[in-house]
């Protein structure tokens, strides 16, 4: 049991409570540069979470017949592998995502989430872990960039589209648009988010709404353990006083 709570545990971590983007503020320029749609945004987070867990899995599982000595150059070539599989894979059969993330997805060799995972888990860990926390670490970096690609487009661009990056979502044909500020006689749409001052601009709300409700958590986690405690000493004084 105990096991299986450790294994939920790096799952479930990175994808909250440790989030890289949004509590380690890890991987900010790919963040902030692939943000501006939510296809964009998708795409780098499924690319993202296939070279982080994959170098995770196999940086753990040579982790013992790796001297110490070249431990980090060795992780670095293992993500490049991958990183240079996941681009000639996106450029042959995804050439829309290719070309809407660019240099991005070879800026992947030195992401500091997915450099970071195999230097401070992977090598520590074994397989299971290592896969489990680098799925976390995936998800909840995908989940971030998603939220915020999500303001980024809708209040840069008034509507939410679909089917341009990922054409064979919609059979090929014409993408489609979710309008959500703009429509027949009015566009209040602001061009000025889907520039990098308006990234900067929405990334800095979310990170203070997240760190304001992680401040009302642990507030209300300390009131909790003070009651707890007062409590304790109620009883324990009921106790002397029979």
């Amino acid at each position: 049991m105990r096991k299986e709570h450790k294994h939920l545990q790096n799952f479930t971590s990175a994808i909250w409570g440790a989030n890289p983007l949004f509590v380690s503020l890890l991987g900010l320029c790919p963040a902030l540069a692939v943000t501006k749609s939510i296809e964009s945004a998708f795409g780098m987070g499924v690319l993202f979470t296939i070279v982080l867990v994959c170098s995770n899995v196999l940086v753990s599982a040579i982790r013992k017949i790796v001297p110490d000595e070249v431990r980090t150059p060795a992780n670095i070539v293992v993500i490049a592998t991958f990183v240079t599989l996941v681009k000639m894979f996106s450029e042959a059969y995804l050439p829309e995502l290719y070309s809407s993330l660019g240099v991005f997805i070879s800026l992947l060799v030195v992401n500091c989430v997915i450099l970071g995972r195999a230097e401070a888990f992977a090598v520590k860990n074994g397989v299971l872990d290592s896969l489990l926390d680098g799925l976390g670490n995936g998800l909840g970096y995908t989940i971030a960039i998603l939220i915020v690609a999500f303001f980024r487009e809708s209040l840069g661009t008034g509507m939410i589209r679909f089917g341009v990056t990922f054409p064979f979502l919609v059979g090929g044909g014409d993408p489609i648009c979710l309008y959500l500020l703009k429509g027949p006689g009015y566009d209040v749409s602001m061009k000025f988010f889907s520039d990098p001052a308006g990234g900067f601009l929405v990334l800095a709300i979310i990170l203070a709404i997240a760190q304001a409700a992680q401040l009302h958590n642990d507030a209300k986690k300390k009131l909790l353990a003070k009651k707890a405690k007062e409590a304790a000493k109620l009883a324990a004084s009921k106790e002397e006083g029979k």
